[in-house]
């Protein structure tokens, strides 16, 4: 039997939350669902044996117990109720009733027995970051994420950490996305490991816009995030990542500034002529002071000038329109510094004030003459 109370709009973010690391379609019934634990307040928790999420939320619980609800069910049914006390009672035959005012509803629940058991991390090593610094590091490198499954280790992304700084780096095999930035604290010796993507996703929608902790916990095999009152687990991604930092050119004799805003508009407008099926580099001449961009598909031609402070050497360089925007749309700051060096060799954006705490390279397009 249990049986307890709970507001709507706090089951309701749970289910939410939860619900996003439920299987869609899975051999084991359960889980597709929610395994709910009313204790001293409710638990809901959601696992597809990858990554798992398990908020807590308070209730007044009368009868304690476990069981599993369809997660879509569940959740639909909870979104449809009056915004006041959700009432709960599940009896000995999993017959599950919800009820909220006049609204009333029974549906059958799962035995908790099958919900297989969340992973326990074995702390290695532990760190603490800022949430919303944490969301915007996330934020910033999340989109370079490989998603070509032949590269399994690419589609996380790489985790460094020392006594102060937490840096983060994402790679895909046509640009790098890294950004680096003070920790709260950090225990253990510095470490590397790689976080999938998939959950780092996750964790940025979990983490607020507050200054409050959010505490990472690293195993041999899992990775603990501990945000407020929610957890999520997921496994370490294994092998041999990208050695960025000789990947990443230093000699580059070509340097100008510009203004994120100025050059993504001007991107923006030339490529109102590339699309899925009509793919084509933007070309870009960097001169004194100025870059000409320009595209052309068979839709037509664009061409735009945008001010840079700087001579660029009439260097002639095409980049993929797409990769060039995620990076200037991403990078935490006003003003960039790009460096190049020839038409073939990569970009690289870093902050015009020289300091370390993000770095973009994208990886030109042969142009054609």
């Amino acid at each position: 039997m249990i049986l307890f109370e709970c507001e709507k709009v706090l089951l309701q973010n749970a289910i939410n939350l939860t619900g996003r690391a439920v299987s869609p379609k899975s051999s084991i019934p359960a889980l597709e669902g929610l395994l709910l634990q009313a204790e001293t307040g409710i638990t809901l928790s959601g696992y597809n044996m990858n990554t798992g999420i398990r908020s807590s939320v308070p209730a007044n619980v009368q009868e304690r117990g476990r069981v599993v609800l369809s997660a879509r069910l569940f959740g639909d049914i909870v979104r449809r109720m009056p915004d006041d006390m959700i009432r709960v009672t599940v009896n000995d035959n999993l017959l599950v009733r919800l009820t909220c005012r006049d609204a009333d509803f029974e549906i059958s629940g799962l035995d908790a027995a099958d919900f297989p058991e969340l992973p326990n991390v074995e702390e290695e090593s532990s760190l603490t970051i800022r949430q919303n610094l944490f969301r915007d590091m996330i934020d910033q490198t999340v989109f370079s994420v490989s998603t070509n499954e032949a590269r399994p280790v690419h589609t996380g992304a790489l985790f460094e950490t020392d006594a102060e700084k937490l840096t983060i780096v994402a790679v895909d095999g046509f640009r790098l996305a890294l950004r680096r930035d003070e920790l709260l604290s950090a225990a253990g010796n510095a470490m590397s490991f790689i976080v999938p993507g998939s959950a780092l996703n996750e964790v940025k929608n979990i983490c607020a816009d507050t200054d409050e902790p959010a505490a990472i916990t690293v195993g041999k095999r899992h990775i603990l995030f501990e945000i407020g009152e929610t957890e999520l687990i997921c496994r370490r991604l294994e092998g041999e990542f990208l050695n960025y930092r000789t990947a990443i050119p230093r000699d580059n004799p070509t340097r100008v500034n510009v203004e994120c805003r100025d050059l993504l508009n001007s991107l923006d407008r030339v490529s109102v002529v590339i699309s899925e099926k009509l793919k084509a580099p933007v070309r870009c001449r960097f001169e004194r002071d100025r870059v000409f961009l320009s595209a052309r598909t068979g839709s037509g031609e664009a061409r735009d000038v945008c001010p840079i402070a700087g001579d660029g050497g009439n260097l002639e360089i095409g980049f993929n329109n797409r990769y060039l925007i995620d990076a200037l749309r991403h990078a935490p700051a006003d003003t960039v510094e790009i460096q190049l060096n020839t038409g073939v060799s990569p970009a690289i954006i870093v902050p015009a004030d020289g300091q370390d705490q993000f770095l973009y390279m994208v990886l030109p397009v042969r142009l054609k003459a």
